[in-house]
């Protein structure tokens, strides 16, 4: 089947994901749509919401209609890198036996993520970034398709540890959940209140995900189109020469190299979900704010003057 065949049969199966993955979901339109991205483009998302919006739910029905294997790890501040990754014991025959951790399988939860002490944050970077873990010396390959979703609560700072930049740099997304509608709100009471729960059916294989995967890498991208991304990901960086006054004077840090590349995968899976072959410039701004959210850095001048992240990417688009 041809790449273009392929492209019109994942714009199919998508919407399908999306009907089935309401059956559950009400409203959030823009996020499932955000964390099926970083999905099909191989990457990581992290979700910031208030507790109750649904952020465990929507991890959960994804990896439902994906029909992927699915692992919770609840964040807490005991918890330690051997409970993530594994650990190796002693069987009867006194040999070393390897006990695989949570972090074996294809969609991992980290539940509030920012709970844990930086060592056992850390213990996810070489899973997120390598797709594999070393305990003991030994390397240890990732079931693919391999995405951690992590969900971070942004207003109880009692007992967190803020996620390091370079463990930041490692989630393709981060998702803000806002408040449900009054509508939506409604839909969702009477919903969870009365009857069963919705049954999610799996509508594709983790072999197909895979295969899309491997479509979206290969959809060409015009150079005009991958300049823009970088020349807009240049402007977050106070100290280069096309950095506009605002990033200068609100900005400490701007985004590294990576945020570039997830410009043009997301690009690229965004303008595939849409039907169409090549990405075109608007693609790259509407997935711009989701990328570079959580890689600049403000300083207090932006904070004193209630100038928000998203206000400053808005203006460099």
């Amino acid at each position: 089947m041809s790449d273009v065949a392929l492209v019109q049969q994942l714009v199919t199966r998508y919407e399908a994901l999306r009907q089935e993955i309401k059956k559950v979901i009400v409203g959030q339109d823009g996020v499932v749509e955000q964390v099926l991205l970083s999905v099909f483009s191989g990457g990581h998302a992290l979700l910031i919401g208030v507790p109750g919006l649904a952020k465990t739910l929507l991890v959960n029905t994804v990896s439902q209609a994906l029909g992927l294997g699915f692992k919770r790890i609840q964040f807490t501040p005991d918890l330690m890198p051997s409970d993530i990754l594994g650990s190796e014991i002693l069987d009867e025959s006194r040999n070393f036996k390897f006990i695989k951790g949570p972090i074996f399988s294809n969609i991992i939860l980290a539940d509030e993520i920012n709970r844990t002490p930086p060592k056992t944050q850390a213990a996810l970077l070489e899973a997120m970034q390598e797709r594999s873990v070393t305990i003991a010396g030994h390397n240890y390959k990732l079931d693919l398709p391999y995405f951690v979703l992590a969900t971070q609560n942004p207003i109880e700072q009692e007992g967190t540890y803020p996620l390091p930049e370079a463990q930041l740099d490692r989630f393709m997304f981060a998702i803000n959940l806002d408040y449900p509608t009054f509508e939506e709100e409604v839909e969702v009471v009477k919903k969870t209140t009365a009857g069963a729960p919705q049954k999610v059916n799996p509508l594709f294989t983790a072999q197909e995900i895979i295969d899309f995967q491997e479509l979206i890498r290969r959809i060409p991208v015009a150079d005009n189109v991958i300049e823009y991304a970088v020349t807009l990901v240049g402007k977050t960086r106070p100290k280069s020469q096309g950095a506009p006054e605002l990033v200068k004077k609100y900005i400490d840090w701007g985004a590294g190299p990576r945020a570039s590349q997830n410009l043009i995968l997301a690009a690229k899976t965004h303008a595939a979900l849409q039907g169409n072959f090549s990405p075109d410039i608007a693609d790259v701004q509407k997935v711009a704010i989701g990328i570079l959210r959580h890689r600049l850095i403000k300083n207090y001048k932006a904070e004193a003057e209630g100038l928000s992240i998203e206000d400053i990417i808005t203006s460099l688009l």
